[in-house]
């Protein structure tokens, strides 16, 4: 197979992905604006210092390989 011919081929795959994801996207902002799908917020938006932190992130060392 020619190596132009492989190219080609891999970039239609792609433009073809990406009009699928396009198409995904104008449908998702229409339901939205339809009222179809409410959007997440956010539960309680809080300052860095008093949000939880999960139990096993407690114990782990303030810096990770650094100097």
């Amino acid at each position: 197979m020619n190596k132009n011919m492989l190219i080609v081929i891999v970039l239609v795959v792609l433009v073809l992905l990406t009009a699928v994801q396009a198409v995904q996207l104008s449908s998702l902002k229409s339901q939205i604006k339809a009222g179809k799908i409410s959007v997440g917020t956010s539960q309680g938006a809080t300052s860095g210092s008093s949000a939880s932190v999960p139990s096993n992130l407690n114990d782990l060392p303030s810096m990770v390989g650094g100097c």
